[in-house]
């Protein structure tokens, strides 16, 4: 009998190729460097479109000292937006690879992707960006909303809104420890979590904010006297208003984020109430997420301020008005009745949900006018 043996034939190689969730890393980052170069071929720097330039202006001179008499203080506003925002994508990252789709990571991105809004919420207020900040084309349709220019430094709202969280729910846990479970901070943890957050929001609000109007980041270019810091000045703050009203950001994010007993968010649970979600447990947190900061920043915040607007109590100007290289923001004449000098623009939406009172417009002179006591 003959035996043969068929030589074992070795099958070729395949080729190595890198898992699903590698290649959907380096496609975002892609899309990230993308975006970036994109976003640098855009960039503008002063009052360029004719919408808001002031023609009679070359430069962008001053009539207002800055804080402390320092004038860079724009640039170091930028820089140090530049390397938070490194700083914040760093510490994503490395915070994924350890714990993917942690529900701080979800809020931070959906607090990141809030800045869509920016432009409406520059409006509601009379926040008045300086020019010479990076900003997107004034012309563009979305970001011309804004009363000025819709600058790029507000792509660091995570740091702002999110940062209250973390001192208030560290306080309800030490405060927790010492009190019986039969005490309010136990029975009612996120109203505790809320009080605690709207006391500390308010005052990093009002502390931050009071420090960068002064520093002619921007500035509030009306205000309701009642409740408002330096009434009348170049850097008038509506304390009561904005200070409050950003909290119904920061609550709503901090509530979302409090883990119970069952060692789960606010937000994960309500996601698991829609079936859709039950079995894509991080894209039903996010989406919980989004939609309820998402509403809130613009019915609470937004709607908060645009009553404001609508009831025309916003009557007291800052003068004289700090950024003269663009055209004065004034929809509703109350810089053209203090006599600041023009041009004027009502900008967009100046009769929507704005109110435009009577008013009496000074033959010579005024509060704003240039040399008066109170310009």
């Amino acid at each position: 009998m003959t035996i043969q043996f068929t030589p074992t034939v070795a099958e070729p190689a395949q080729p190595a190729t890198a898992p699903p969730s590698r290649l959907a890393g380096w496609a975002l980052l892609a899309g990230v460097v993308v975006f970036v170069g994109w976003v640098a071929a855009n960039a503008r720097m002063g009052a360029v479109a004719e919408r808001i330039k002031n023609p009679d202006v070359t430069g962008a001179p001053r009539p207002v000292e800055p804080l402390f008499g320092f004038d860079h203080w724009i640039t170091l506003h930028q820089i140090g937006t530049v390397l938070m925002m490194v700083t914040l994508v760093t510490v994503c990252v490395i915070g994924w690879r350890r714990y993917p789709r942690h529900p701080i990571l979800l809020m931070t991105l959906v607090m990141t992707l809030l800045i869509w809004q920016d432009p409406i919420m520059n409006w509601a207020p009379y926040a008045v960006y300086n020019p010479q900040l990076w900003h997107w084309p004034e012309t563009w349709p979305l970001f011309s909303l804004s009363p000025t220019v819709e600058p790029f430094i507000v792509i660091g709202y995570a740091t702002f809104y999110m940062f209250p969280f973390f001192p208030a729910v560290w306080l309800l846990r030490r405060v927790q420890a010492r009190r019986p479970v039969e005490s309010f901070v136990w029975t009612h943890p996120l109203l505790a979590l809320s009080g605690l957050m709207l006391v500390i929001g308010f005052v990093f609000d009002a502390m931050l904010e009071t420090f960068l109007v002064r520093t002619q980041l921007y500035i509030y270019s009306q205000v309701i006297p009642f409740g408002s810091f330096a009434t009348g000045q170049p850097h008038q703050f509506p304390l009561i208003w904005e200070s409050l009203l950003v909290c119904t950001v920061m609550i709503p994010a901090g509530v979302l984020l409090y883990r119970d007993d069952t060692g789960r968010t606010q937000a994960e649970k309500l996601a698991q109430k829609i079936r859709y979600f039950r079995v894509r447990p991080a894209l039903g947190t996010f989406a919980v997420m989004f939609l309820v900061i998402n509403a809130a920043y613009l019915f609470l915040y937004g709607g908060g301020f645009a009553l404001i607007r609508a009831s025309g109590a916003a009557t007291s100007v800052a003068c004289p008005y700090p950024f003269p290289e663009a055209k004065v923001y004034d929809p509703q004449r109350f810089y053209e009745e203090a006599g600041q000098p023009g041009p004027y623009f009502p900008g967009i939406w100046s009769e929507f949900m704005t109110a435009h009172p009577a008013v009496d417009v000074p033959a010579d002179g005024g509060r704003c006018a240039p040399g008066s006591s109170g310009g």
